[in-house]
């Protein structure tokens, strides 16, 4: 089962953001192994996802600005994230690397959303580190947001959600290994950064914000603000986007 965090700090949301965005229940996925969830054929229900009640975030340098209640960040000069900043329908993904199923969404359905709809400006995807089996996903976690303190982290998240790369582990000989196979070009930085107070505090941001959402299990997604439960086939993604799109005026 996901562990829950020693602390969940409540968001306060600002001044004449509404409370009406209410629960949104839906069944998510326990990020178990593929293979499990196929042999069992079973799903556990996650607690109500309440889009809407992360704080806004600031505007950015191109001027794009999320709205209220909303949880896109928005930052351009966000490395972990892709696409524009100002793209009319903003993915935001809670994931472990340990999860089965988020590697399984990684390989199968994310590249053909970056082909479809990031590379033509009409979706950004931020990704939001949620690491809930342990220390080796926290420093897989750590490990990642390192790798994109020099532009790496799409690399470095390919490399770690190749097939079986999670059966390999992510102690920390295993980390470096991933970061000379993303191409991270000084490995010496990638390590301090990697143990750093910046990458815990990166990491724990991302946790409360999923947790402050009601965020229990991995991976759980976001389209301008309405949940998807797992891994989803692509055309769940793909209709939840075009909806978005749609009401965007795109």
């Amino acid at each position: 089962m996901p562990r829950k965090p020693p602390s969940m700090k409540p968001y306060a949301l600002g001044a004449g953001v509404a409370a009406a965005a209410g629960l949104l229940a839906f069944a998510s996925y326990t990020a178990t192994k593929p293979a499990d969830r196929e042999a069992t054929g079973s799903s556990a229900a996650a607690p109500a996802f309440a889009a809407g009640s992360a704080p806004a975030s600031a505007a950015t340098e191109e001027g794009a600005r999320s709205e209220p209640g909303e949880p896109a960040r928005r930052d351009a000069r966000d490395a972990l994230a892709v696409g524009r900043a100002d793209a009319p329908v903003v993915l935001i993904q809670y994931a472990d690397f340990a999860c089965g199923y988020c590697g399984k969404f990684a390989r199968d359905t994310e590249p053909a959303l970056v082909e479809k709809y990031v590379e033509k400006g009409v979706l950004r995807i931020e990704w939001r580190n949620f690491p809930i089996f342990g220390e080796e996903s926290e420093g897989a976690a750590r490990a990642a947001w390192a790798a994109g303190q020099q532009g790496r982290f799409r690399e470095f998240h390919r490399a770690a959600y190749a097939e079986d790369a999670k059966e390999k582990g992510f102690g920390k000989d295993r980390l470096a290994a991933l970061a000379r196979e993303a191409g991270v070009p000084d490995l010496a930085r990638f390590t301090r950064d990697l143990d750093s107070a910046a990458a815990r505090r990166a990491v724990e941001r991302d946790q409360e914000e999923g947790y402050g959402l009601g965020v229990a299990s991995t991976p759980s997604f976001l389209v301008n603000g309405a949940p998807i439960a797992g891994a989803q086939p692509l055309e769940t993604f793909t209709a939840a986007i075009d909806v978005a799109a749609a009401e965007a005026g795109r």
